[in-house]
């Protein structure tokens, strides 16, 4: 296998650099422990990606550094972490090792974990056949290790480039005892701003999380100017670095539990809503109770009532045309059957109990005199009027025929009576 000599054989790190021993620094923020993991149990970690992490305490941080070395920026990098005695996880890329090799010697001499980041970076590991990840894993683990010149001291730690993951990647690591590292925060130094935003991404980051797996860039020039006042603000804040190594023969792991490898893991004290559960009963019988005879259903015909599907998504219907209701799953109508088997006709209500008569009222007579100049007019014999004021006698129209059941409405002064002489 090309990664059993990394799980076999990788060199011994160094014990941790505590504040107070790193020289000419007496309040350096040094190297608070060593964690030794062993990749085969954890296969990937970092809540960025994955549902574990390292299992780190309370303000606990693992610092990495991917894509060196890059002499001009990783040289300056690894200056400042000495000057801090801070130990941390590069992730180097095939390519910068094979034209850098020195650079990758002095992440080794510093007493860094050297794990590697694929040979030429693709981001498209998420999409390309796995014999092209495949090679671009082996060849970038295979250059790290020929510029260190002892493949036992590459640790068997890979981060896929771009965080682009995918899951034949990722068994393919597994298969080889490699542990696939996300990050549990980022400070996006890869991205085009300033190194005052660098440093507020990756403390408001950390401060959110409380501790966790902080992803950065050692080829950048922002992350070189960012990383003093990191380091600084860490330490004012009580934060403790921890140096991740693998386990081998000589150096076993150092015990954890399960939970631990959680981000946040669940404690017993902090009160969790979970599902009420099923209660378990004891019972004094087991005796069942009779069921139901399937004629006692509302069905006559004793079938029980099956429902239909509601939806049928396997039916598609034509552009445009528009759905018809289901067949409604409720019992037909069916006739009642007399004990003789004849069917019984219930008696049809007369039509005349659902008639409402309506009242009837004399229609309503206006009374008005005649006109001045129409008083003395000879009737149609010649005959005159004399004395008498002709009284004329309308009929309402029918436009005004009052509605049956209203009460009739006179104008004031045109009261019907009878007709009197002068």
């Amino acid at each position: 296998m090309l990664c059993a000599g990394l799980l076999a054989g990788s060199l011994a790190a160094p014990g941790p650099a505590f504040a107070g021993d790193c020289p000419g620094n007496p309040g350096a923020l040094g190297t608070s422990r060593t964690l030794v993991v062993d990749p085969r149990e954890h296969l990937r970690i970092g809540t960025m990606q994955y549902g574990e992490t390292l299992p780190l305490e309370d303000h606990e941080v693992v610092l990495t550094f991917d894509d060196g070395p890059l002499p001009r920026h990783s040289n300056q990098v690894l200056d400042i972490l000495a000057s801090q005695c801070v130990k941390a996880t590069f992730f180097t890329i095939g390519r910068m090792a094979r034209e850098n090799p020195e650079g990758v010697r002095k992440l080794r001499a510093a007493g860094h974990s050297i794990g590697t980041h694929s040979q030429d970076h693709p981001l498209s590991m998420n999409k390309m056949p796995i014999e092209r990840a495949r090679q671009e894993i082996d060849d970038g683990i295979a250059s790290t290790a020929a510029a260190l010149g002892d493949p036992a001291a590459v640790a068997p730690f890979f981060r896929i480039p771009g965080l682009l993951r995918a899951e034949i990647v990722e068994d393919y690591l597994a298969s080889q005892g490699i542990q696939t590292w996300s990050a549990d925060f980022p400070a996006d130094d890869w991205r085009h701003i300033s190194s005052a935003r660098v440093f507020d991404l990756a403390m408001s980051r950390l401060e959110a999380k409380g501790k966790g797996i902080l992803l950065l860039h050692d080829i950048q020039a922002r992350t070189v100017a960012a990383l003093p006042k990191i380091l600084q603000a860490l330490k004012a804040r009580g934060y403790r670095i921890v140096h991740v190594v693998p386990a081998t023969a000589e150096r076993p792991k150092t015990p954890t539990d399960p939970q631990q490898w959680q981000l946040h893991p669940t404690s017993e004290t902090v009160a969790i809503s979970h599902w009420p559960k099923i209660p378990s009963f004891s019972y004094a019988s087991t005796e069942m109770l009779p069921a139901p005879d399937v004629s006692a259903s509302e069905r006559h015909d004793g079938l029980l009532l099956s429902l239909p599907e509601t939806f049928d998504r396997s039916r598609r219907l034509a552009r445009g045309a528009v759905p018809l209701p289901q067949q409604a799953p409720w019992p037909r109508q069916s006739p009642i059957e007399a004990a003789g088997g004849n069917t019984l006709a219930l008696p049809v209500p007369a039509q005349g109990i659902f008639q409402i008569p309506e009242k009837n009222r004399a229609a309503i007579k206006a009374l008005t005199p005649l006109p001045h100049h129409a008083e003395r007019q000879p009737n149609p014999a010649g005959e005159a009027i004399n004395g008498i004021e002709k009284i004329l006698s309308l009929d309402a129209s029918a436009a005004k025929r009052p509605i049956p059941g209203s009460v009739p409405v006179t104008e004031t002064g045109l009261q019907p009576g009878p007709v009197l002489a002068r």
